[in-house]
């Protein structure tokens, strides 16, 4: 027995048509139901006119309309599919539910501060034209206060959270939501509101150079690549910090964007964990990690504009002009330390970065350059193809010791033994920084230490064509040491 006549289908970070949990409860619940995705104006609208992202979302949306058209015909529906707007989510929603005359309104939960503002918006215009929004969690394992300390509090710390995330896990957080069985749900796009999936160019967008980046889109995509880190998952624990070998899941903007489960991936890593894989079990506490961070925003808010222990908002970073040329040089990987650089490289001409290296860009940045972390983070947001807010904020405060569980203020990476340690042949810095491919691999990681042959034999010339270290890591490690003294002595604050 059908709850509504009719429904409409809300997606927004989850761009999949199998295992969606609102979809799933949409066409369960309604006889009928529509789709619709909505490039939001009040995201898009900032945006830099060359993004990665946007055209990531609309070959996901090709992918989906097309399944979504697929499994309508499956159950004999013609002209089904996804209606795609582009317009302000908040009235676009309600105007479009009022004009399909539907009862309900069926979306997966999200969590940054942004949607939920918005989607209260939405839920009180519904409300107000007598319809009904209905969210569900599909974006996480576990959410919002799901796991909680034995006093009944939102954990800061990851490991006892990681304890009691497995001891909470049973086979139903990680079953899958059947949807195909109730494809006869799906209705016809009505013709004044069928059309293809907008171009980037009509939504205002040049084109970017994604298409020739080894980063499939949608669904198909997204299990193509965990298909592929599967069969090597074993080699993960190992793999995963050196940045010039095929170590990583690359599976962050599938996640991101929905186009793959989480209760799949979660499922597959749960059971090969069991196995005594020590690559999965790895793996896992990676996808746990990634709750952990969603889990903190949901109940700390605060953390997206401070710090999530207060104290360390009143550290004094560098300011002014100085502070700002500083930055740029970070921002256009001319810091003079090749690890750094060869990672700001990646991230600006690929839209990612290597998990390792995003831990040494921002050390490097917060503490060897003495740069606010909020600076690193609205820089990352800008551009990573895989930016989810929890996760970035997390990172980032994780980086700068300010954030939950996170290194300690004195632990300051070297860039020069990380790049010694994680890429030993420079394989990763000659690929990204071809001007130092001559250097020998001992010189690789601290050019100025090249005697004249070698820097001769590079065609290096250090101040023209690969800048000098803009910054003595052993004098910024000491200056770093000082600045954080606040925390240790709130006193002096």
């Amino acid at each position: 027995m059908n709850t509504y006549d009719k429904g409409l289908m809300w997606f927004r970070r989850d761009l999949r048509a199998e295992d969606n949990a609102a979809l799933h409860h949409a066409l369960k619940a309604c006889k009928q139901v529509w789709c619709v995705f909505v490039f939001d104006t009040d995201i898009l609208d900032p945006l830099a006119r060359v993004d990665r992202r946007v055209e990531f979302i609309r070959e996901s949306l090709v992918e989906l309309d097309e399944r979504l058209r697929s499994l309508a015909e499956a159950h004999g529906i013609k002209g089904g599919g996804l209606i795609v707007r582009h317009a302000r989510a908040q009235t676009e929603i309600p105007a479009l539910a009022q004009q399909l005359q539907v009862q309900a309104v069926f979306a997966n939960h999200d969590d940054e501060p942004d949607a939920l503002a918005r989607d209260a918006q939405v839920f009180g215009s519904l409300a107000h034209a007598g319809i009904l929004m209905h969210s569900h969690k599909d974006h996480v394992i576990f959410e919002r206060r799901e796991v909680l300390t034995q006093a009944g509090h939102a954990f800061g710390v990851f490991t006892p959270y990681k304890n009691a995330w497995l001891k909470q896990l049973t086979p139903y957080h990680l079953k899958a939501y059947p949807v195909e069985k109730y494809g006869s749900s799906l209705a016809p796009v009505p013709a004044d509101l069928a059309a293809p999936v907008p171009s980037p160019a009509s939504l205002g967008f040049e084109p970017s150079n994604l298409s020739q980046l080894p980063m499939p889109t949608g669904s198909s995509g997204g299990h193509h690549l965990f298909e592929d880190f599967v069969q090597r998952i074993d080699r993960y624990e190992e793999a995963r910090n050196f940045p010039a070998i095929k170590g990583p899941s690359y599976l962050s903007v599938h996640l991101r964007f929905g186009t793959l489960s989480i209760r799949q991936v979660a499922s597959v890593a749960y059971q090969l964990h069991l196995q005594g894989i020590g690559g999965a079990s790895t793996w896992l506490s990676e996808l746990i990690w990634r709750d952990f961070y969603h889990q903190v925003l949901a109940n700390h808010p605060h953390v997206v504009h401070g710090a999530f222990k207060p104290e360390y908002d009143h550290i004094r970073f560098e300011h002014g002009k100085h502070a700002k040329t500083l930055f740029a040089a970070w921002c256009e990987g001319r810091t003079g330390y090749p690890l750094v650089d060869a990672a700001m490289a990646q991230i600006n001409q690929t839209g990612y970065m290597h998990n390792r290296l995003r831990m040494v860009v921002a050390s490097f940045l917060v503490k060897d350059l003495g740069i606010d972390w909020r600076w690193g983070e609205r820089y990352f947001a800008e551009h990573l193809i895989d930016f989810d807010l929890a996760a970035n904020n997390g990172g980032w405060q994780w980086a700068s010791s300010s954030g939950c569980d996170a290194q300690p203020y004195f632990r300051i990476f070297n860039p020069i033994t990380q790049s010694e340690k994680f890429d030993p042949g420079g394989r990763f810095i000659r690929r990204y920084l071809p001007q130092l491919a001559g250097l020998p691999d001992a010189a690789i990681h601290a050019p100025w230490k090249a005697n004249e042959i070698e820097k001769a034999a590079a065609g290096l010339v250090l101040g023209e064509n690969y800048p000098l270290p803009i910054v003595d890591h052993a004098e910024a490690r000491e200056a770093t040491l000082t600045r954080y003294a606040v925390v240790k002595n709130p006193k002096k604050i």
